[in-house]
């Protein structure tokens, strides 16, 4: 049973790596046995990351890069492939929203950033690592976008707007690369404590409205994402493409 959860001799990237949900990714393939590539847009917030898991006996490399810029992510793949010999899982976890409130209020400039990041940069990283992919027989691409995603959030309009463009997108690739062994799935967390959504959390008003919505009573963890992860990138998933997973305390139901 355990084998089904093992990535040994598999090599991962993860975006937005530096603390929070992508932190939790890499330490929980990495302890599967993956060779992780932690990235984020400071490097030395990833040089910290990759020195716990150096520490934890996890194979890992960080390489800083912004996902929102063509040329970052080329260097992202390159170098990944040039240290550890290819790429087996990718997972698309970088996201911004510098913007909170109504849409009309949202500028260009700032929806051209959440695009760049939440959605051009998945888009860019998922066809820059296909030739290897194949190459190696196979892959696990996951993205991850939110339950604004799937049910907007108020003052989150264009946010929620790129997490839905990044399921369809997912799940167009999973349609049209499943031929190549490679698997496109997506994890929608509700909220979650992480710095990201610390303006949702410490806002007691907002917390308040979700909890009287939560079946499970409670604000998720970033390990309870990663877990969804660890599964969605190993064989035990072998059978699942183009799926969209909530984890979100029952927000959706």
């Amino acid at each position: 049973m355990q084998e089904l959860f093992r990535l040994d001799g598999r090599v991962a990237v993860i975006t937005g790596a530096s603390k929070g949900i992508g932190a939790s990714i890499a330490h929980f393939l990495g302890q599967a046995g993956a060779k992780v590539v932690v990235s984020s847009r400071k490097q030395d917030a990833v040089d910290e990351v990759a020195a716990e898991l150096q520490q934890a006996g996890i194979d890992a490399k960080a390489i800083a890069a912004n996902v929102g810029k063509l040329e970052d992510c080329q260097a992202l793949i390159e170098q990944t492939i040039a240290a550890y010999g290819g790429v087996d899982i990718l997972v698309n976890n970088a996201a911004a929203n510098p913007v909170f409130g109504p849409v009309e209020q949202t500028e260009v400039w700032a929806f051209d950033k959440i695009m760049d990041v939440n959605v051009k940069g998945p888009f860019e990283l998922a066809k820059l690592a296909l030739p290897s992919m194949k190459s190696r027989g196979g892959g696990s691409i996951i993205n991850i976008s939110s339950i604004g995603g799937l049910r907007p959030e108020p003052g989150l309009g264009i946010y929620s707007v790129s997490k839905a463009a990044i399921i369809s997108l997912s799940k167009v690739l999973a349609k049209e690369w499943g031929s190549h062994g490679i698997r496109v799935n997506v994890i929608c967390p509700g909220l979650i404590k992480t710095k990201f959504s610390e303006a949702l959390w410490t806002n007691d008003q907002i917390l308040k409205h979700m909890m009287a919505q939560l079946p499970i009573a409670r604000i998720g963890t970033p390990e309870e994402i990663a877990a969804l992860a660890l599964y969605l990138a190993a064989p035990a998933s072998g059978y699942s493409t183009g799926g969209v997973f909530t984890a979100d305390g029952g927000y959706t139901i």
